[in-house]
């Protein structure tokens, strides 16, 4: 008996490069009601407002309302400059909200063109399935500058586990790097507490990444209570967790220790930074050893992707 041909799901992210309209021949815009079947021919529709259902898939959870405020008043003066993407039917799926409407992508001009008191907003309509549409949406975000560590780090654990995609998938897709993308993943560790500190900013990336190094969440949350007490900087931070780890250094440092080259700190310290993990390079005379200590398979495969290699 032959063999199906197995189900080819469409590429992560192959959607976004479609979903916007060729810029250089702007498509006239007409104006549609609810009662009014959208025409998904690539071409803007003045859609409005009040049909448009928040996207549910939505990876965003803060939004600086400075910069929404100006954005309003350069729609309210210039209006919309770039399309929203939306897709027929309401967030709700019911048959009753068949004539609304769902976003994909552009949040934040749809809040900011009801700020500016629009009343309908130029759309594209595109026909996608709920998961196209989730998959669509979380790149999107994931491409953008501006969201936070944790918010970065729940879009690709969605990712992960409602889609399956792999970490150089998402590298790929995003145009992050393999080892960046571990980074992200591994402040789900985090506990909650932490992770709302990173997300608010009083924790950086580069602090979460340092408690990370300790073996138990007990231990991350008073290390982060004392940093945030105690205003310490990423290398304060790095050396009181070293300290708790190996705690033998405290007394070997009483006692006067080889000077490390200039140089050779620099590379011990940026490969530190990069991998989040621990790094010792112990040199003599321009030979040694480079000491890499990982707590996980994430990690090593992270060290492995840094070493160019490609773990399966």
């Amino acid at each position: 008996m032959p063999t199906p041909a197995p189900f080819k799901r469409s590429a992560l992210g192959k959607g976004l490069e479609s979903l916007l309209p060729p810029r250089q021949t702007p498509a006239p815009t007409v104006s549609i009601s609810a009662a009014a079947e959208p025409v998904s021919d690539g071409k803007p529709l003045e859609i409005a407002v009040g049909l448009i259902d928040r996207n549910p898939y939505q990876t965003r959870t803060n939004f600086d309302e400075e910069k929404l405020d100006e954005l309003a008043k350069s729609i309210a003066a210039s209006g919309v400059v770039q399309p929203i993407v939306v897709r027929k039917g309401g967030a709700s799926g019911k048959p009753e909200d068949a004539d609304r409407f769902t976003l994909i992508t552009g949040e934040r001009r749809l809040m900011a063109s009801k700020k500016a008191g629009k009343e309908t907003i130029p759309s594209i309509v595109r026909e996608v399935s709920n998961l196209q549409a989730m998959e669509m949406t979380i790149v999107e975000n994931l491409q953008r500058a501006d969201l936070n560590p944790m918010e970065q780090a729940h879009a690709y654990h969605r990712l992960s586990s409602e889609f399956h995609v792999t970490q150089e998938q998402m590298a790929v897709r995003t145009g992050k790097d393999r080892a960046s993308v571990t980074n992200f993943l591994r402040l789900l560790k985090l506990p909650e507490a932490v992770q709302k500190h990173v997300e608010s900013g009083e924790l950086s990336f580069g602090h979460a990444k340092c408690l990370l190094a300790l073996d138990t969440q007990e231990a991350m949350s008073a290390v982060a209570q004392k940093v945030r007490a105690l205003n310490l900087s990423v290398r304060a931070t790095e050396n009181y967790v070293q300290g708790i780890i190996n705690p033998e250094r405290r007394v070997k440092e009483a006692r006067p220790e080889p000077t490390l080259d200039p140089n050779v700190r620099e590379a011990q310290d940026s490969l530190r930074r990069s991998l989040g993990l621990k790094v010792t390079i112990d040199d003599k005379n321009g030979k040694g050893k480079v000491i890499i200590e990982y707590s996980g398979i994430e990690d090593f495969d992270a060290i492995l992707t840094a070493l160019g290699q490609n773990p399966s």
